[in-house]
């Protein structure tokens, strides 16, 4: 096919006297991503958009370099570069990351066979073992406790946040999230609760300070866990809740509930199976629990650049490969929620507090790391708000389990846990 065929069949227009070359590199990438309305320039002005829509945005790219490599593989030679500084987008990043998602061609990346074997090669690289997980983590959770103050609520929750309303502010978000499990656990004072991937602390905090509850709490952050530790200690709750670094694998003892937030993204999905028998020995029959996961509507590999760069490890399963984790064990769902809205919204928080820090943030670290943070977060809004990506809640219970209501009414109510009367009076107050 001929420049001007190519350009009229895909209503492509040219401003100025952009060489050839070029041309062609860029109609290969609206090739790969779709007409996505977005302008695309070369530094010196020259510039490529498709005709008859209101761009949302410029990528500015500075080198044919750059241009002919995103042509190879759009999302790694995209994320590298933008890091790199070698690609700026004039406009707002997250609305021009979404404008692409929704023009990809079968709203998919990764299709093609090199980016299929290079996200095998990266899989097998960042296996989820017991020494791999660690690295995997360690590369991402243990940057910095004051890194991360920074940008989330002042409890450190790094997961999705639940917005009673959309004018909730993000730490009244996750006070009410950090709520919102509990009344799905179906909490009762003296029970015994088994964490897996607690983070900071927050939640184990949270069920042991209202509810009453011991928790023991399981992560690998070294990081995370002597925060939790301190925060225990300073809250007197350190005889309600043990944290412990350890790996989920090792898990031991009895409880009443299981519940993990966050966790099951960092679990190989040949490990489900696994997940699911250290649950049934913690519960057994009578327990009951809450899983809490970023997941996807259709089976597919998570971003290659974001696993390369931000999240080594990491994995979003379908509703269907995570029910590989409760079936073996005929545990039943008794409670679906997705929450995939209220995890845009809270992305959206991070990434305006992210931004407000950026001194703070260039002060601990170059620009090569500002930018690719500021890339992920970003992407992650557009992923969250496009549907490529989803947030599920998956309440499960043995069949020896019983329920403390008849109905879902306990799950919304406008009260906090003091105002219920649920707040728990420590022995130690």
């Amino acid at each position: 096919m001929s420049q001007p065929d190519f350009a009229l069949r895909n209503n492509i227009r040219f401003k100025g006297g952009t060489p050839l070359v070029e041309r062609w590199l860029l109609q290969q990438i609206f090739k790969a991503i779709g007409p996505a309305p977005l302008r695309f320039a070369f530094q010196d002005g020259e510039e490529m958009v498709p005709a008859g829509v209101a761009p949302v945005a410029t990528v500015v790219i500075r080198d044919r370099r750059t241009l002919a490599r995103m042509i190879v593989d759009p999302e790694i030679a995209f994320g590298e570069a933008f890091a790199g500084g070698r690609i700026e987008v004039e406009g707002d990043l997250a609305r021009a990351l979404e404008a692409v998602y929704e023009s990809w061609p079968s709203g998919r990346a990764n299709t093609s066979w090199y980016q299929r074997v290079t996200s095998s090669l990266m899989g097998w690289r960042q296996a989820n073992s017991l020494h791999g997980s660690r690295q995997n983590v360690h590369c991402h959770y243990d940057l910095g406790n004051d890194f991360y103050k920074l940008w989330l609520d002042p409890q450190l929750v790094y997961t999705c946040a639940y917005y009673p309303s959309p004018s909730a502010t993000l730490a009244e978000a996750q006070e009410a999230k950090l709520d919102y499990v509990c009344r799905k656990l179906q909490l009762q004072p003296g029970d015994r609760v088994i964490e897996a991937g607690c983070g900071w602390g927050a939640l184990a905090l949270h069920m042991a300070r209202h509810y009453g509850v011991s928790v023991r709490a399981f992560n690998i952050s070294h990081e995370q866990v002597l925060h939790a530790r301190q925060r225990a200690a300073d809250e007197g709750l350190s005889d309600k809740v043990e944290f412990v670094e350890d790996d989920w694998r090792n898990i031991s003892g009895n409880a009443d509930l299981f519940v993990s937030v966050g966790m099951l993204e960092h679990v190989a999905v040949a490990d489900y199976a696994r997940l699911g028998e250290v649950i049934h020995r913690s519960v057994g029959d009578s327990g009951r629990g809450l899983l809490h996961f970023i997941g996807r509507s259709y089976k597919g590999v998570f971003s290659r650049w974001i696993r390369k760069r931000i999240f080594p490890g990491a994995y979003a399963p379908t509703l269907g490969e995570a029910m590989n984790v409760l079936q073996p064990h005929r545990y039943a769902v008794t409670d679906f929620e997705n929450l995939r809205p209220h995890y845009a919204r809270t992305l959206e928080h991070w990434l305006e507090r992210f931004e407000q820090s950026g001194e703070q943030v260039s002060a601990m670290y170059d620009p090569w790391f500002q930018r690719a943070w500021r890339l992920y977060l970003a992407g992650s809004i557009a992923a969250f708000r496009t549907g490529t990506l989803q947030l599920f809640q998956i309440s499960f219970a043995g069949a020896k389990s019983r329920p403390t209501s008849w109905t879902r009414a306990p799950l919304y109510t406008d009260q906090g846990p003091a105002q219920r009367g649920l707040a728990w009076t420590h022995a130690t107050s």
